[in-house]
């Protein structure tokens, strides 16, 4: 009988990298996240507006509410999208060929792969959405530092 050879899973994950929250009021979750869970301002940005802080080995990313006057727009406000904005998981490897063709087979829409940061620098990432609608980033390793 000849023996079956499995290949190795095209999605292997070593980590939660980050989470993305949107909040009503940003200065407020700075303090929260800071003071009371010890996580330190690491980056900001203005466009799009966001915090990220570093929590252990990963990273809290914080983005503004439409409804406080700035952020991610009118999604959040109707109800199409949470405060979660999505969450992403740490690859292993990242071979974007064999993952688009995994996830195809699986029949999920594969977005396009771009170099974004992450807790441990920036690398390749592509998004997913999972059968609830929530945004689901694959991350790769980092190419270059924080």
């Amino acid at each position: 009988m000849p023996q079956t050879i499995e290949k190795a899973p095209a999605v292997r994950i070593a980590g939660v990298d980050h989470v993305v929250l949107v909040v009503a009021d940003l200065d407020r979750a700075i303090d929260f996240y800071g003071r009371v869970l010890g996580c330190r301002v690491e980056r900001r940005l203005e466009t799009p507006r966001l915090v990220q802080l570093r929590a252990g080995a990963s990273l809290i990313d914080l983005v503004p509410s439409p409804l406080s006057g700035e952020g991610m727009g009118a999604e959040v406000a109707s109800g199409r999208r949470r405060n979660m904005d999505h969450f992403a998981l740490r690859l292993e490897s990242f071979d974007a060929a064999a993952l688009s063709a995994h996830l195809e087979r699986q029949g999920v829409a594969v977005g396009e792969v771009h170099e974004r940061y992450g807790a441990e620098g920036y690398g390749p990432s592509i998004y997913i959405t999972d059968p609830d609608g929530n945004v689901v980033e694959l991350k790769g390793p980092a190419t270059r530092g924080l």
